[in-house]
């Protein structure tokens, strides 16, 4: 599969399978496209087809289609423990209902917390390196209990020469100076929620007064970064129908004094006046197109540089091919862990009993369930099979797959034209600064 496309005047053809990417002229972007050629020398048709005939040779157009044998087994590499079912902040777009997940408010104990560790070392085979992301609601209103989870598992890792990676998410609001020190030694990776600017965060990131958050929020976000130095961290926002322009936030939070930014689509049933539409896209994308070319720009003068989550990529070392056609390894290698010890396949399946697959102290996992999960790939989804984007997305989200269209195989649309348009711009950054690091190194 291959596509060819334009960004500021460049073109570039893309080759799916190889992941091969060329730089092209106009004539070579309107043939593969089956755009009017009349305007063009027959000869010079006849030479850039001879020039794509050789790219063919070499195998790096219209390559074969990957086939990769699909693996049964369930190695637990990552778990996302749900500190607490309740948040201090009720974020109108927030997927688990203001941090219930349409349960009670409830909070881990240490002892399910100690029975999630347990049993992801018993099954996490002889893979040496394990991630837990300490998840909510707000898992800082559980924070004794993430501080015995974190001391546990070290003290696990070293019995059973493992390495555990820990990360959190907050929404920053209870980051007193201690836990911010605690968090900057502990964690190898901390995600700030924040919204960018101002106005479009406190419409929705309220607290539950009913006012905004906005400016308790930055304080202390800013006083992580400044401790945090070259350690890793995601200010990480949300963008809605109501923030359509959302590269105005981003770069807002690169005003603030965050370099390292992540600025998400809502997710949200069709009926709520904030969720993103198809009509929506043309915004959407010129928004991305904006970010992008700001984006190259800027990172080549070292007193502006930042880091935006969605446009990092690396055609020359990504992940391995079964990677990128497994997708994220929800259910298979990646499992939520409610306050309660329940297990699901992702943080998003959570609040659906029929997926819930067992609990950490019966140590058993419901294997109709995950089988489900682990024949759920590339090679599965028909629609997936001749997309160009296909080995950089993976597939999409299985839950928002699920939840719009009740099939994890059957890909959520709107993410899809999304993803294929952040892919471009990714593509065109990566070139621009491949060649800018070459001519000055």
């Amino acid at each position: 599969m291959t596509h060819c496309f334009e960004k500021e005047g460049i073109f570039y053809l893309f080759d799916a399978e190889s992941g091969s990417l060329h730089k092209v002229d106009k004539l070579i972007f309107d043939i593969i496209n089956n755009n009017d050629l009349s305007s063009y020398h027959g000869e010079e048709v006849n030479e850039a087809n001879t020039d794509l005939d050789g790219l063919r040779a070499e195998g790096t157009l219209d390559t074969p289609l990957i086939d990769v044998e699909i693996r049964e087994e369930n190695i637990v590499k990552a778990l996302c423990l749900h500190i607490c079912h309740d948040c201090n902040l009720r974020c109108h777009y927030c997927f688990a209902d203001g941090g219930t997940y349409m349960t009670d408010r409830c909070y881990m104990s240490f002892e399910v917390g100690k029975n999630a560790i347990d049993f992801m070392i018993a099954n996490s085979g002889s893979r040496h390196s394990l991630e837990i992301d300490f998840f909510g609601g707000e898992p800082l209103m559980n924070y004794e209990v993430v501080q015995q989870i974190t001391e546990y598992a070290k003290g696990q890792a070293i019995i059973h020469k493992k390495e555990f990676k820990f990360t959190m998410t907050t929404n920053c609001l209870l980051l007193s100076d201690d836990k911010i020190q605690w968090l900057n030694e502990e964690m190898d990776n901390i995600v700030l929620s924040i919204d960018g600017r101002q106005e479009k965060h406190d419409e929705l990131r309220k607290t539950p007064n009913g006012k905004g958050s906005f400016e308790l929020v930055l304080e202390r976000a800013l006083a992580l970064r400044k401790v945090r130095g070259n350690k890793d961290y995601y200010a990480r926002g949300t963008f809605t129908a109501n923030n359509l322009d959302f590269d105005k936030d981003v770069m807002r939070l690169q005003e603030l004094g965050f370099d390292q930014i992540s600025i998400e689509p809502v997710v949200l049933p069709d009926t709520d006046k904030y969720c993103l539409k198809k009509e929506h896209l043309p915004e959407i994308k010129a928004s991305y197109d904006r970010l992008s070319k700001q984006y190259h720009l800027m990172r080549r003068d070292g007193d502006t540089w930042f880091n935006y989550f969605h446009f990092m990529l690396d055609l020359d070392n990504g992940p391995c091919v079964y990677k990128r056609i497994k997708g994220c390894g929800a259910g298979v290698e990646y499992f939520a862990v409610t306050p309660k010890g329940d297990l699901f396949p992702c943080h998003q399946f959570a609040d659906k009993p029929e997926f819930k697959l067992g609990n950490v102290f019966d140590k058993v996992i419901d294997k109709s369930i995950t089988k489900n999960f682990l024949c759920s790939s590339l090679q599965s989804k028909s629609e997936c099979r001749d997309c160009w984007a296909k080995y950089q997305c993976g597939g999409g989200c299985a839950a928002n797959n699920y939840n719009f269209n009740g099939d994890i195989d059957k890909p959520y649309e709107l993410a899809c034209d999304m993803f294929k348009h952040r892919l471009e711009c990714s593509i065109h950054n990566y070139t621009i600064e491949k060649e800018w690091r070459e001519e000055h190194e």
